[in-house]
This record gives C-alpha cells, sequence and structure tokens, in this order.
C-alpha cells in the first residue's frame, strides 16, 4: 500500500491531480486495507469452529461426530462417496446434499445447517459452531 501512496502523492507534485483528489485516494487505499487486515483474520477465526454431526435414531443408534473446520473441505466430498458405496450405509447418506454442506463452509456459515426428521423418529443434525 505504501508504494500506492507514494504513487498519489506524486501524482499531486506533478500536477496530474489536485490535493483533495489525492486525499481521497489515499483514504480510499487506506480503507482497502483495512478491509484486506479483516478478511485475514476472519477465516482463521471460522476454521477454529467445529462441524458438529449428530444422528438420533429410533433403535438408540445415536452418532454424534465432531470435526474441525479445517479439516472438514478436504474429506468431505471423498467420505461420502465412500460412506455411499458401502450397502449399510447409503441410504443414509444419499440424501445429503454436499455441495450445500461445501458452499456453507465457503460462505462461513454459522448455525444449524441441516435439519432432518424421518417418519420413524430418526433425526440428523448438522452444526457449525
Amino acid at each position: 500500500m505504501k508504494e500506492e501512496i507514494e504513487k498519489v502523492l506524486t501524482m499531486v507534485q506533478e500536477g496530474k491531480i489536485d490535493a483533495d483528489k489525492g486525499s481521497e485516494l489515499i483514504q480510499i487505499l487506506k480503507g482497502k486495507e483495512e478491509a484486506g487486515s479483516e478478511l485475514l483474520e476472519k477465516p482463521t477465526k471460522y476454521l477454529d469452529k467445529t462441524l458438529k454431526i449428530r444422528v438420533v435414531s429410533a433403535e438408540n443408534d445415536n452418532v454424534k461426530v465432531n470435526l474441525p473446520i479445517k479439516l472438514v473441505k478436504a474429506v468431505l466430498v471423498a467420505g461420502h462417496s465412500i460412506a455411499a458405496s458401502i450397502p449399510q450405509s447409503e441410504k443414509y447418506v444419499q440424501a445429503i446434499d454436499i455441495n450445500l454442506l461445501i458452499e456453507a463452509i465457503e460462505n462461513e456459515l454459522d448455525g444449524q445447517i441441516v435439519d432432518i426428521k424421518s417418519a420413524n423418529g430418526d433425526t440428523v443434525s448438522v452444526i457449525i459452531e
């Protein structure tokens, strides 16, 4: 950013722009730098969150999985493909929209992102917190 400010100051010295326009450009550059530093901090905080998967079965076959967001995106598609190829788990994962989960992670979504309740009382919840 320092180079850009120097260019603006040089343009003012050379008379290519007036001092008011130079000041305006410098303020815009400083605003972009602050916005950029906020963007760098935000993903770090988001990546420290956890994806929580909860399955409560009517037959008491309950599942609790906690995964750091850092790992989730890297293994999400592969894990879904593997689970879908196992006959015993295929019926449970076929309704999960993996693209929705990836989009939620990329958009830094918080809170409950999946809430499924079956007719026989089974529930599946996916939460990012």
